[in-house]
């Protein structure tokens, strides 16, 4: 500690620190975290500094002093609270958010948010400048992954809200003793955030210098004006992009996946499956499926350990969105968000006269007014264009440990993560992709299925497709590395694996000729039964020109072993019809997006891709516009 006590930020982290503070920060004995407690208190010049360790003492500090400071208010639940974020801070913002790299990755980087390192620092630390004054500045320690473990990433976040710092307490395990006992004592996420100026409802006014860079150098973040907890709250998204940069220099994975567990209880068994889903495209419905049991919903790490494929949950709570949670939906996330004693923060929705939270697609009577993100709110309001203004923002959040959960599976703290026997892609489309495929191979699995993925978002008629939206991996918004490397990262992962997971393509929209849907929404369970048999070798499959479909025979099965429901064979023959066109089309929108987009895609896949867009054209010459369930045969 004597080493530290004469470093050259010393007497300014003395002056800005409370004794018991600055002999938290002492007690590490890691001149790294030191230096960027001082650099970026000296940079940002809060008036003062705490330093957070991992008691209940001062998690209750940081919650308290954001009630106080009016960054969130009390609901009548005991442990509820509730947050607005500024009008027009409600979400991710694309515009103000780069991936800082080398000036020459620049050009590599095609679509993915790419600005030159130097130039990215000089601007952003303008803007940090002072950016504290007046404000008392917490440093909180954390950890991504469990504590102590081959998946762990250490991270330290330096904020002025407390509404971030007690965000973080619930969405991730404390990290103070991990940094204690690590052995690496640079090697560390770090976060800075600053609100800025705030207005008199206390929201970020400068969203004009809205800023948040990453830089991919030296792995830390820097966050001005702002407080959606998406831009805020480093630990998210920011440490998702840098996770994936890491992961690609050292061999692992970082994947935007849901890590939950498939439970067959005839069997007595559990077997695990991740899952990357655009959005609205059913992720959370997936891994919260009544029945199954979860463990992660967004983000997880995956690594070969001792040649197996496992996987941890970064996380240890959810910030999910809120818009139609309802009972029927969601029945056991609508449940823990009615528990009192919880301690739950809301964000961007309604609070009602009765001081109670209110959202779109809540599936009770809601209040004619109350207090939402435009201020006080009555029907009818309407914005500065004479739009009407929801009674809670589309964007609203909930933010809970994910221990809450009735459905936890219990090994979702194991330091080593879970063996994952299955790896599930699902995109949105109303007439190309079936309920359910099992890739060839992992290689043409990554290349032809997670590649190629997409999401429709609006339909103009019926009958018409919609627009559909390249969504590579459900992770592009994230990747912070150039594409085709990224790709290749994926493909190589499994190589000296003892047992390779089966990659599966689902997409639950498919629709009739009248624009009705052709399963309901709990179908999805007889998918992932379906898969969960096939890993362990239980059921025989159709080939597909790119894989394998169920049998009609095991769906029938499962469909009436879970439900109790007929599944005639007219609705199978519909759903699992191998549609030529569509995925001819859905190929060749693949290659355009990839050659405009991905500067360093490797011209073997577009090969790949080529080739089975002029293989289906042949079968087609033989089959017509569609193949039949079991009539393919393979040459």
């Amino acid at each position: 500690m004597s080493g530290l006590e004469n470093n050259r930020y010393a007497p300014l982290l003395r002056s800005k620190m409370s004794v018991e503070s600055y002999r938290k920060l002492l007690e590490l004995d890691n001149p790294a975290l030191f230096d960027f407690a001082g650099e970026y208190t000296e940079l940002c010049e809060p008036d003062s500094l705490y330093m957070c360790d991992d008691s209940d003492e001062d998690a209750e500090y940081i919650r308290k002093k954001s009630l106080e400071l009016k960054e969130e208010k009390p609901l009548t639940k005991q442990g509820h609270t509730i947050h607005y974020d500024g009008f027009n801070d409600q979400g991710r913002a694309p515009g103000a958010t780069k991936n800082l790299v080398r000036k020459e990755l620049v050009p590599l980087m095609g679509a993915l948010l790419a600005k030159e390192r130097e130039e990215g620092l000089a601007e952003v630390r303008g803007i940090l400048k002072g950016i504290m004054k007046g404000k008392q500045a917490i440093i909180k320690l954390s950890c991504e992954g469990p504590t102590q473990s081959p998946f762990s990433i250490a991270c330290a976040q330096m904020t002025d809200s407390f509404y971030v710092a007690h965000s973080e307490d619930l969405l991730y395990r404390r990290g103070y003793e991990h940094f204690r006992r690590m052995r690496s004592k640079d090697k560390f996420f770090r976060f800075v955030h600053g609100a800025g100026r705030l207005d008199q409802h206390g929201n970020s006014i400068d969203l004009d210098n809205r800023r948040i860079y990453q830089d991919m150098e030296d792995y830390i973040v820097l966050s001005v004006n702002n407080q959606y907890a998406g831009n805020s709250v480093g630990l998210k998204k920011h440490a998702m992009r840098l996770a994936i940069k890491l992961a690609g220099t050292e061999g692992w994975l970082c994947e935007h996946m849901f890590v939950m567990s498939v439970q067959n209880e005839k069997k007595g068994r559990s077997t695990k499956f991740c899952g990357a889903f655009p959005s609205a495209c059913g992720k959370t419905a997936t891994a919260m499926l009544p029945g199954e049991k979860i463990i992660g919903d967004d983000i997880a790490y995956f690594r070969n350990i001792d040649g197996e494929f496992r996987a941890v949950n970064v996380e240890n709570g959810i910030f999910g969105i809120i818009k139609d949670v309802n009972a029927i939906d969601d029945p056991l996330i609508f449940k823990t968000l009615q528990r009192t004693g919880l301690e739950i923060i809301f964000s961007n929705v309604l609070t009602g006269p009765d001081n109670e939270p209110y959202w779109l697609g809540m599936g009770v009577d809601t209040p004619l007014r109350g207090w939402n993100f435009s201020g006080e709110w009555f029907e009818g309001k309407t914005d500065n264009e004479e739009k009407p203004i929801p009674l809670a923002h589309s964007n609203a959040r909930y933010t809970m440990r994910l221990g809450y959960l009735e459905n936890i599976d219990p090994a979702f703290n194991d330091k080593n993560g879970v063996l994952v026997r299955g790896i599930i892609y699902g995109g949105r489309d109303s007439d190309t992709s079936v309920p359910i495929e099992e890739s060839r191979d992992w290689k043409s699995g990554i290349i032809l299925k997670a590649c190629t993925l997409e999401s429709e978002t609006t339909s103009a008629t019926i009958g018409q497709e919609g627009v559909l939206v390249p969504q590579p991996m459900a992770n592009f918004d994230f990747i912070s590395y150039p594409i085709g490397a990224y790709i290749k990262n994926n493909i190589r992962f499994v190589e000296g694996m003892k047992e390779i997971p089966p990659i599966y393509a689902v997409n639950y929209f498919l629709r009739d000729e009248k624009g009705n849907f052709l399963t309901h929404k709990l179908a999805k369970k007889v998918w992932l039964h379906w898969a969960e048999q096939r890993i362990h070798n239980e059921v025989d499959a159709y080939r597909t020109p790119m894989g394998f479909i169920p049998k009609y025979e095991d769906l029938k099965s499962l469909f009436q072993e879970i439900f109790g429901e007929d599944f005639s064979k007219q609705l199978y023959e519909d759903l699992f019809k191998f549609r030529i066109d569509a995925w001819t089309a859905k190929l060749s929108r693949a290659i355009r997006f990839y050659k405009h987009k991905a500067p360093d895609c490797p011209e073997e896949y577009f090969h790949i891709w080529k080739s089975t867009v002029w293989d289906l054209q042949e079968l087609k010459h033989e089959y017509g516009h569609f193949i039949a369930p079991g009539a393919y045969k393979e040459k």
